[in-house]
């Protein structure tokens, strides 16, 4: 650890276990945690890290370790929130990247700020939303970033990238197109204090009549969201998994018209133009047979099909040969491809 025993630490030939939410045993030869982002420039600079890969891993919850990781694991430990700004309409929020998802959002609720319920218990850490532009039921987080904080490794500099700039598309931004090359250290985000509703999703209206709300608040569609994806999805501490492993394929509008009169009852919904769609890929996995799927510990969890799961000893290279093969299968039913939504470490897909 430095001399201020407070900034960084680094652990050796340490377990990753705890930090993918798949558990896989796998091993990093150095761990190295930042408490303090400032610090980033003189630690990275240090011989043991300056000469090894780096890895950066929030909460592991949207990765796959498939082998062990040579080099350097970083983690960012700051995990402050703090309001910026205070207009009449909506409040500046920055949070550290080590911040906990799921409790910033309830943070903003909590302190009546709207905007992130439809996001509420997404697994993962404010540092790693922005990567893949985070989205659940109809929202997703580019939408309220104002600003991403990060240390470009290219320029070995500081950079801030505004909305615009990092490049939000569908589980899309420029970070993850060039996953090693930006530590994202912290994250602005503009939250309305008043914000249209979105309850068109599907099961949300219906979770509200069951929990007996009739007049809605930003709130109660946190509760419905977090009810939903509770029956869903299984608990990551419970069942390893990394939520939904594919990808909605977003295909153009012609040849969704054709899969269409094929399999009239596959579920479309709009894409990001009129001339494309986006259809489920957990519907054809299920039509597959994929669903509820065992082959030893891993697994296709019984209660949604987009979601791999780790029954207790799979390992990463287990997880991926099923994932490859759900694919395949999809592949050969419907000619679409499905691609995983998790990062893939020691693999390619």
């Amino acid at each position: 650890m430095n001399d201020a025993m407070t900034a960084w630490a680094i652990t050796e030939n340490a377990s990753l276990k705890a930090l993918n939410t798949f558990h896989v045993d796998a091993t990093a030869a150095q761990l190295l945690e930042v408490f303090d982002p400032s610090v980033l420039p003189e630690v990275l600079a240090l011989p043991r890290v300056a000469d090894q890969p780096l890895l950066v891993l929030g909460s592991g919850s949207n990765v796959l370790i498939a082998d062990n990781v040579e080099g350097t694991v970083l983690v960012f430990a700051n995990r402050g929130i703090e309001i910026l700004e205070h207009r009449a309409d909506h409040t500046i929020v920055r949070a550290g990247a080590g911040v906990n998802w799921h409790g910033l959002v309830m943070w903003s609720l909590q302190n009546g700020l709207s905007g992130l319920e439809n996001l509420a218990l997404i697994p993962g850490t404010a540092g790693a939303s922005p990567i893949q532009n985070i989205g659940a039921y109809g929202a997703q987080v580019g939408e309220f970033i104002q600003a991403v904080d990060a240390w470009d490794r290219h320029e070995n500099d500081w950079v801030r990238f505004d909305a615009e700039g990092c490049q939000f598309a569908y589980r899309d931004s420029i970070f993850k197109h060039d996953p090693d090359r930006y530590l994202i250290n912290a994250i602005e985000l503009r939250l309305p204090l008043l914000h249209g509703l979105r309850l068109g999703y599907a099961g949300i209206a219906e979770e509200m009549e069951a929990m007996g709300v009739e007049l809605p608040v930003a709130a109660d569609v946190a509760n419905a969201v977090i009810n939903i994806r509770r029956r869903k999805l299984p608990d990551p501490e419970v069942l390893g998994n990394a939520g939904s492993f594919f990808k909605n394929p977003i295909l153009p509008l012609e040849q969704v018209e054709v899969l269409l009169q094929h399999f009239p009852e596959l579920p479309v919904f709009p894409a990001d133009d009129d001339s494309r769609r986006k259809i489920s890929a957990a519907w054809m996995i299920e039509s597959c047979g994929w669903k509820g799927y065992r082959d030893g510990d891993a697994g296709v969890a019984p209660s949604h099909a987009l979601v791999l799961v780790n029954y207790g000893q799979a390992t990463g290279e287990e997880l991926l040969a099923l994932a490859r093969r759900i694919s395949a299968a999809v592949l050969e039913k419907f000619g679409v491809p499905i691609e995983p939504e998790p990062r893939l470490i020691g693999a390619q897909w």
